[in-house]
Order: C-alpha cells, then sequence, then structure tokens
C-alpha cells in the first residue's frame, strides 16, 4: 500500500444509533463495509499531497490541524487522484456533490466514523480515557504525535482527543446552515467533549489548531 494513505482498516457493516443532546433526538443508521483510516491524516501525509503544511505546531507524524472542511475534501480528491481512483467529489462553484459508486477516498459520514469509534463497545469511551486519548487532563495543552495511546478493539488510534475529525455530514441545516459536524475531541478539550457519541459544529471554512480528519473509501 503507497504509505501517502497509512493504515486503512476494513470496517464491518453494521448499525448504529446516533443521538444529539441538544435537540434531546436520536435516529439509527445502517451502514454498508467500508475502509477508514487507522489515524487521523498526517502533516507529512498532508505535504507529500498537497505541498501544503498549514498547522500551527509543526512536526512528520502530528496530525495536520488548521485545515477546514473544504481543505480535507481537496486534499481527498488530490489524493484519489494521485494514486489513480475515481474522485468521489465533484466540486463546483461553492457546491460539491459526493459520488458515492466512487472508489477514491473521502470524508467519513458521522455514522461511520462513530461505529469505527466505538468498535463494538457501549460506554462513552472504548476504554480509560487517560490510555486512549490526549485531551487536556494529560496534554500538557499540545498536540502529539498520532499512535501514541492505545488503539480501539479495531485498531484505530486517536478516535478520541489529539485532534477533531471532519465529517462529511450537515450538522442541522434548518438552523445551522451549511456546518458540518465534527467529532471525537480534541487536546485541549475536557473529557466530556471525548465521547463517542460527542457532536460539535463548525462551518467548513473554519481553520483552528484542534481540528484534523481521517481518511475513508467505500468497499
Amino acid at each position: 500500500m503507497d504509505t501517502t494513505t497509512g493504515n486503512m482498516i476494513a470496517v464491518p457493516p453494521g448499525r448504529i444509533t446516533l443521538s444529539d443532546r441538544r435537540t434531546q433526538r436520536s435516529w439509527p443508521v445502517e451502514l454498508a463495509p467500508y475502509e477508514l483510516s487507522a489515524h487521523p491524516v498526517t502533516q507529512e501525509q498532508y505535504a507529500r499531497v498537497t505541498g501544503l503544511r498549514p498547522s500551527a505546531s509543526q512536526g512528520d507524524e502530528l496530525p495536520v490541524e488548521g485545515v477546514s472542511w473544504w481543505d480535507a475534501v481537496r486534499f481527498c480528491n488530490a489524493l484519489s487522484a494521485h494514486e489513480g481512483l475515481t474522485a468521489a467529489y465533484h466540486l463546483h462553484g461553492d457546491g460539491i456533490e459526493w459520488d458515492d459508486s466512487a472508489d477514491g477516498y473521502r470524508l467519513p459520514t458521522e455514522a461511520e466514523w462513530e461505529h469505527a469509534c466505538r468498535a463494538g463497545t457501549t460506554g462513552p469511551h472504548y476504554g480509560p480515557l487517560d490510555d486512549i486519548a490526549w485531551y487536556r487532563a494529560n496534554s500538557r495543552e499540545r498536540l502529539h504525535a498520532v499512535g501514541g495511546k492505545r488503539p480501539n478493539p479495531w485498531g484505530f488510534h486517536d478516535m478520541l482527543g489529539n485532534v477533531w475529525d471532519w465529517c462529511w455530514d450537515i450538522y442541522d441545516a434548518e438552523v445551522y446552515g451549511d456546518y458540518r459536524v465534527l467529532r471525537g475531541g480534541g487536546w485541549f478539550d475536557e473529557h466530556w467533549s471525548c465521547r463517542a457519541s460527542a457532536r460539535r459544529r463548525s462551518h467548513p471554512d473554519y481553520r483552528v489548531d484542534d481540528v484534523g480528519f481521517r481518511i475513508a473509501r467505500s468497499r
């Protein structure tokens, strides 16, 4: 496998129930099998594909941060082109369409993200938080290299803590317009934000030093 992509892990099909504390709403989602990267995209991986190093904290094995949702989408298409795959996203002006038949790279849906994060577990975390996540209590208020904490049962690192992951989904179009979903918590967050079910939202142009992304592929 081309090391640009890191390690992609095959995720089995399943059913996940998403929930939102703000609206007190929950809804089930059926999932087909897919692949997800074992850790967030690193700065070295991002620079190899784009030639850019946007992060505030520099280091090849640190997660790339300071990237918007649109930056993440464009990275997915660029990586697909690099590997001779069909682009998952068609961009036109300020719009975007996802071709779900494409074999290229894309962002996970939030249901795919949570299914992979939980990895068959049912609690708020897939292990003791200090063992699996960099968050405010143990991060010394800085970013850390990917893979430094214990993975979940399916082999995913940094699903909680270190950086938030951009997901494909719009958060709530009626209330927040085109704001997109963020998942997982980051290095500066308290423990209650680093839960498998926690949802955050942000404008797709937003860039900050605790938000990155990981990549998915349909199977």
